[in-house]
């Protein structure tokens, strides 16, 4: 179900374009491009093209939302972009699905990517459209099972988005990797690990619409949750963790995204899933120039041979400094039998929280069942859907 990206050989500028005339990209980021978070990610997989691809220039629109730009609509901005000669743009947010395929549609000799969309599979992209996202549930996996293993109380937190498919999923992946540590590694009674979902409404703050994600966070740690995993785009995890250490309290936060998101949080901060878009990008843009492009639904996993591998993995998970040796060594084995195919999460019995079933017993997922999660997992709390 899974397309791979081609891999072609590095391009002159000249090859395409002539040599005094450079291939210009462009993304469109949902929140700002120094966020410490998701498009912040987005922002330096643009800059490792611009090294990596001669001839190469980006240009960037942040803070792509209803809140900064309200009444600018994605087919405006796109206008904007190819008027100042981008022949390849990216909309790294899924509230943009819309808005791209349109301008897709208006544009049809330029080549667009959606992060993370699925207009590929059902049939409503247009040629000259591609889907594009990482396998993060491996990393939120990951966050999920150095929770598990740090957690003195037994309750880990997790700040969640809104909610959809792609953030139900990406949560219950964290629960599978908290339930397998708590279970299998510690050995500890499942029915005693407490797993709370708390959804703020948007992918960061957004004063007067979503709930307070400083105030989730704050609530979390006041009620005995002593992890508390990100699913935001923002670093509240580890910045509240960070002031509730200073009062006293033993906790920790995992954030999101962003590979440095750990700076600063060296005493609280376990690790960070991260995207690494660079690579991805680099082959996108390759094919663009060289003039065979795709239209693909692109899923793009970790390098299991080295998952922080900047050049070839989409999905990396950086340690922290607040990480114990232990929970390192035992991380460093889950990394590794992921990798082989000796583990796997989604794998049966699961159910939802209604108690109608996800996977049978000794069922394994297909992509489609995960890409599509209908439900949190049953162990979890927290909303399923909104309200």
């Amino acid at each position: 179900m899974v397309c791979f990206l081609l891999s072609l050989s590095p391009l002159s500028p000249g090859d395409a374009f002539g040599a005094d005339k450079p291939y210009i990209f462009g993304l469109l980021f949902v929140g700002p491009y120094n966020d410490r978070g998701y498009s912040q990610a987005h922002y330096e997989g643009g800059k490792y093209v611009e090294k990596t691809v001669p001839g190469t220039k980006m240009i960037y629109i942040d803070k792509v939302n209803p809140a900064d730009r309200p009444g600018i609509t994605i087919p405006q901005l796109v206008d904007d972009m190819v008027e100042k000669g981008a022949k390849l743009i990216i909309a790294n947010s899924d509230d943009m699905k819309d808005g791209i395929r349109e301008a897709a549609t208006i544009h049809p000799d330029i080549h667009f990517v959606h992060c993370s969309g699925d207009d590929v599979l059902t049939g409503k992209s247009p040629k000259n459209l591609s889907n594009l996202f990482g396998r993060m549930e491996y990393g939120k996996m990951m966050a999920g099972f150095v929770a598990a293993l740090t957690t003195k109380t037994g309750k880990i937190g997790y700040l969640g988005p809104l909610i959809n498919e792609e953030t139900r999923r990406l949560a219950a992946s964290c629960y599978l990797g908290a339930r397998y540590a708590w279970d299998k590694v510690l050995n500890k009674n499942p029915e005693a690990l407490k797993f709370q979902v708390t959804w703020i409404g948007f992918w960061f703050n957004i004063p007067g619409v979503t709930a307070d994600p400083t105030q989730v966070a704050q609530n979390f740690f006041n009620t005995g949750y002593d992890v508390l995993v990100s699913g935001i785009d923002t670093t509240e995890s580890v910045v509240v963790a960070r002031q509730k250490r200073k009062e006293g309290k033993e906790v920790w936060g995992i954030p999101y995204d962003y590979e440095g998101a750990c700076e600063g949080a060296s005493d609280v901060c376990l690790g960070v899933p991260y995207f690494n878009w660079g690579p991805s990008y680099v082959r996108l843009v390759r094919a663009s120039m060289a003039g065979i492009w795709k239209s693909q639904w692109l899923w793009e996993g970790p390098d299991w041979k080295d998952i922080n591998n900047h050049d070839t993995s989409t999905i990396g998970f950086a340690p922290g400094p607040a990480l114990s040796s232990s929970a390192k060594q035992h991380l460093d084995m889950f990394i590794r039998d992921m990798g082989t195919g000796k583990l796997n999460l989604f794998k049966g019995p699961l159910s939802y929280q209604d108690g109608s079933v996800f996977l049978k017993h000794g069922e394994t997922a297909t992509d489609k069942q995960i890409w599509y999660m209908r439900q949190l997992l049953n162990g979890m709390t927290g909303q399923s859907s909104a309200k």
